[in-house]
């Protein structure tokens, strides 16, 4: 199980692509489960999908916050082992554990008594719709600590350069988890029926089992990283490092959602159709970008190990592997958007008349699809190496500073067409910048 990579002498193509797949994989099946919870959820009924929807939000803004100890401890623990330093790395890695636990347990108690007010939050019409959806909150929350553990231990696992453990403990959790829907959901055999709650329980306990498989790959199979007693606790220096890279992760996860509801602001005033297709892009960019994202993941790690042994010139091949990898992914993109944009829309409506907005869409949009690849591994390269800061100001730029005033400005000139060419226009601009930045950053170490 641990048959670790050579992250410092192996093919950086070999190791890159090792390290990749696993995670590829994990976030397609990942997405498949996704689909398949809402069907199950979507028979309850609208009220069921309403609910989840609006209890999922504090969900989703937990990843965010395990996402500030997972990135700035798999970072750290990459430069200290690649600097043959594995009492630091297990500094680093007994920190952010520490920091996990924290951040989990108050994020989960947080969730659970203030469940309520949290969910009036979103002014919801519906008595039924409420209450489930306070009662999803508080179970998925209340079991949100090993959400949070499974990221910790995800990038503690692809930091040693096997990402191996996070397919299997992510896959096996998501399977229990798609059984236990429908058995929990609608109380087949002995189990009672428990609807919105029993798809918050099967949420929950198949993020247990996920948490339960890595501690037992962790403890049966000797890692060079271990989680030592003596430093839990809180070091103030260890946790700056961390933080400066956590925090930047976190608010980049957070920055997408700002910009869908920016742009679903300035789509409206066209017709809904034209947010309607929004939403459907983001839904086909999702699978578009999931190969190159898992490109980025495994580069990261990469990337920091041989920065901390000072293989400079072997962090620059693997930046430029993985940018070549990420633009033949995006060319594929590209040539499916410009060739069958029909074909792609009809998967989510047979509107004739969206089907015609949305193919116009995916034409203009493309256009960004190879520039965006530089920055898209420009940020993830100046994570590996710990600078996130930098890498905030590239994503900051993609999602909020250029393209929501430009898409505003561009929509009083030419109308909702004028929104999707913010788009591959913001791409152009932000790679000159994040090239830039890149190489600045490298050429300073």
């Amino acid at each position: 199980m641990q048959k670790k990579i050579d992250l410092v002498n192996g093919p950086v193509l070999s190791s890159l692509t090792r390290l990749a797949v696993p995670i590829m994989a994990t976030s397609l099946i990942q997405m498949a489960y996704n689909m398949t919870d809402m069907i199950w959820i979507g028979r309850i009924g609208s009220s069921a999908v309403a609910s989840v929807g609006a209890a999922g939000m504090y969900m989703w803004l937990s990843n965010g916050l395990a996402a500030l100890a997972k990135m700035g401890g798999q970072v750290n623990v990459g430069h200290a082992l690649g600097a043959s330093n594995s009492e630091e790395a297990a500094e680093y890695a007994s920190n952010a554990l520490q920091l996990t636990l924290t951040l989990g347990i108050i994020y989960g108690l947080v969730c659970i008594l203030g469940a309520k007010p949290l969910i009036h939050f979103f002014h919801l019409n519906q008595a039924q719709v409420i209450r489930d959806a306070i009662y999803y909150l508080e179970i998925t929350c209340g079991l949100v600590l090993f959400s949070f553990l499974n990221q910790t231990y995800t990038g503690l696992f692809t930091a040693i350069g096997n990402s191996r453990p996070v397919f299997l403990a992510t896959t096996t959790g998501l399977v229990v988890n798609i059984i236990l829907d429908p058995v929990l959901i609608f109380g087949l055999g002995p189990f009672p029926s428990l609807g919105i709650e029993g798809a918050a329980l099967a949420t929950g306990l198949g993020q247990t089992f996920s948490a339960i498989l890595y501690l037992i790959f962790y403890m049966v199979a000797p890692i060079s990283v271990k989680f030592r007693r003596a430093y839990f606790k809180p070091d103030f220096a260890l946790c700056k490092k961390m933080y400066s890279i956590g925090i930047p992760a976190s608010l980049n996860m957070a920055l997408p959602s700002l910009l869908i509801s920016s742009l679903n602001v300035i789509l409206a005033g066209f017709g809904q159709s034209y947010v309607f297709v929004l939403g459907v892009y983001y839904k086909l960019q999702t699978f578009l970008y999931l190969p190159a994202n898992g490109v980025i993941q495994g580069m990261r790690p990469l990337i920091g190990y041989n920065y901390g042994a000072k293989e400079h010139s072997r962090v620059n091949k693997i930046y430029q592997t993985s940018l070549i990898l990420v633009l033949a992914i995006m060319a594929v993109g590209t040539v499916l958007c410009l060739c069958i944009p029909g074909t792609l829309i009809h998967l989510f409506t047979a509107t004739p008349a969206t089907i015609k907005i949305g193919s116009s869409a995916l034409h203009i949009i493309c256009l960004g699809f190879l520039v965006s690849s530089v920055s898209v591994t420009s940020s993830g390269a100046l994570e590996g190496l710990g600078m996130g800061l930098p890498s905030l100001i590239i994503s900051l730029c993609r999602y909020t500073l250029i393209i929501i005033p430009l898409a505003f400005l561009l929509s009083l000139l030419q109308g909702a067409s004028g929104v999707w060419h913010a788009f591959w226009i913001t791409e152009a601009i932000t790679a000159i910048i994040s090239y830039w930045i890149y190489h600045r950053k490298v050429r300073a170490l």
